[in-house]
């Protein structure tokens, strides 16, 4: 039995909301907590929290503990220093605590399974699928990797993200390129835009699109169906990039995932 488009996209998009409602997922974020070199404690996290050029330190009272690469730890532990975007673990009881640096800072933020974002979650609406919106494109290199720097849902946050180059497509009668970077799979892409739906049907600071690897003549395919909301759509507890400048597009592109609610 041949499976039609939109049947295809539903099966992907249900794997894609299993993945979001994971029970340590960003919907399960209860704190995004901002270290400074002064300890500090939270609601949400056991000990005192501070950071400084040896990285991240906890320092927990009498009948605290945390659970760091399958060992139990008390008292006080410093934690590596961190390279931008990358993180840490800690565990308490059933809240996972990510310990990570994002913009140049140190932040730590719990997740909660019993978090109300996440047990109240019902789902993301999206347009109906639409094969119209599968635009052939084509990648287009840069010499070298060029670093871009983006602002942050995140008041004062900037990210640099290495660019390999630039996609080209066709909408109608009209010609767009965005700024694309290394997506998570070898070889893949992915984009930050937005377009004339957002802030109306879509979310408004951001949407985001993965590309799958260029063929050998530059050939790539967007399928906007699968434009995707970022955590930062959901929680205020995100330091989501925003688009690149030149990433704002002025077509309505009316597919894939709607505004949460």
């Amino acid at each position: 039995m041949t499976t039609s488009f939109q049947e295809q996209w539903d099966q992907w998009h249900a794997g894609h909301e299993q993945r979001r409602a994971d029970p340590h997922g960003f919907l399960a974020i209860t704190g995004l907590h901002w270290l400074t070199g002064e300890p500090q404690s939270f609601t949400d996290a056991p000990g005192e929290w501070s950071t400084g050029p040896s990285g991240v330190t906890v320092a927990l009272s009498d009948g605290e503990s945390l659970t760091v690469d399958g060992a139990v730890i008390t008292g006080t532990h410093t934690f590596e220093p961190l390279a931008e975007r990358a993180d840490h673990t800690a565990e308490h009881g059933e809240v996972r605590i990510e310990i990570a640096r994002r913009g140049g800072y140190d932040v730590v933020r719990p997740r909660n399974p019993a978090s109300p974002v996440l047990t109240s979650y019902t789902g993301t609406s999206a347009y109906p699928a639409d094969e119209k919106w599968v635009v052939a494109g084509r990648f287009l290199p840069f010499d070298e990797p060029q670093p871009v720097t983006v602002g942050s849902v995140a008041e004062g946050i900037e990210h640099v993200y290495e660019s390999p180059g630039r996609v080209e497509f066709e909408v109608g009668a009209e010609t767009f390129t965005l700024t694309v970077f290394n997506g998570s799979a070898p070889g893949s892409l992915f984009a930050l835009f937005t377009d004339a739906t957002s802030g109306l049907t879509t979310y408004a600071a951001n949407r985001s699109l993965f590309i799958a690897p260029p063929a050998a003549d530059g050939a790539v395919e967007l399928d906007f169906n699968r434009a995707t909301n970022l955590p930062c759509a959901y929680t205020e507890f995100a330091t989501c990039p925003l688009p690149p400048a030149g990433n704002r597009l002025a077509v309505a592109v009316e597919a894939g995932e709607k505004l949460p609610g």
